[in-house]
């Protein structure tokens, strides 16, 4: 856990603790903390939904608690299991912002303007070329080997809990990727990694997410323009032109069809912002 994880916690719980001190008109003890129960929590919740504080927020906080709690357990041999039955408030489900088609290819043709090396340039391109035109997410395309360089006009993706997939690739993906190993420095064994660091390790995600982060700040694109976002625009571009859910879901890997059909949901706020915008013209 980081630095900045546990001090956001810290001052969670202070404020839970402070809550206490006026709720229960006493100071906080472990033994106030330990006789604690649901409606206390409760309590808690329901002072700051009133205080107007986001349900993220609470869920944050209650999170914090819980993890106190899990703590004293093991240190203090000291349990609640009032905590246990405490519901998290529910979030309101947040829509995938892709970018426009024209705000992803003009991504696709700048990603590796401000790389060091040409091979750099050519390695970002391909990533990028897998996640927008195959729809990969960006550790599916990062854990590839030499031999997942695909040959035909299909490759195999393994996804989360080893799920595999069969994914179209296009002649610009074939065209990033072979630019890229013909630019390497590195020759990809069949069974080492495919994408690289300067140092020849495996790429981590870090370095494309700071290639994008260049990109987004040189186009001028929101800061919801991340790689995973060209994930979504794989997506919802893909539904915009007519593919039907059911192919989208097998392209994504996606084991649930409802995790699935929040594109169009994405796709209708976007008709909608059009609408919007050329009726405003009028």
């Amino acid at each position: 856990m980081s630095r900045h994880t546990v001090s956001a916690y810290g001052r969670d719980f202070g404020g839970f603790v402070q809550f206490l001190r006026g709720y229960k008109e006493r100071a906080t003890s472990m033994g106030t903390l330990s006789s604690l129960e649901v409606r206390d929590f409760r309590a808690f919740l329901a002072n700051r939904r009133q205080a107007g504080v986001s349900a993220q927020t609470i869920a944050r906080e209650l999170s914090a608690i819980r993890n106190f709690y899990r703590y004293i357990a093991r240190s203090e041999s000291i349990s609640n299991d009032a905590i246990k039955a405490v519901q998290s408030p529910k979030l309101p489900r947040r829509l995938p912002r892709p970018l426009t088609e024209e705000s992803a290819r003009t991504v696709l043709e700048s990603i590796g303007d401000t790389a060091s090396e040409d091979w750099v340039a050519a390695r970002d391109g391909a990533v990028i070329a897998l996640l927008y035109g195959c729809g990969m997410r960006i550790g599916e395309a990062l854990a590839m080997n030499g031999a997942d360089v695909p040959s035909g006009d299909t490759m195999r993706v393994i996804g989360k809990r080893s799920k595999e997939r069969i994914v179209p690739v296009l002649p610009v993906v074939h065209a990033a990727i072979a630019d890229y190993q013909r630019l390497c420095p590195y020759t990809a064994e069949p069974d080492s990694p495919l994408f690289l660091g300067v140092r020849g390790k495996r790429l981590g995600a870090r370095a494309v997410q700071l290639a994008m982060q260049k990109v987004r700040a040189a186009l001028g694109l929101p800061d919801s323009a991340t790689p995973h976002a060209l994930r979504h625009s794989f997506a919802t571009h893909l539904l915009s032109r007519g593919g039907d859910l059911r192919t989208i879901q097998e392209l994504l890997g996606h084991s649930d069809l409802k995790a699935t059909q929040i594109y169009t949901e994405v796709d209708s706020a976007r008709l909608k912002d059009v609408y919007d915008k050329a009726f405003r013209r009028a």
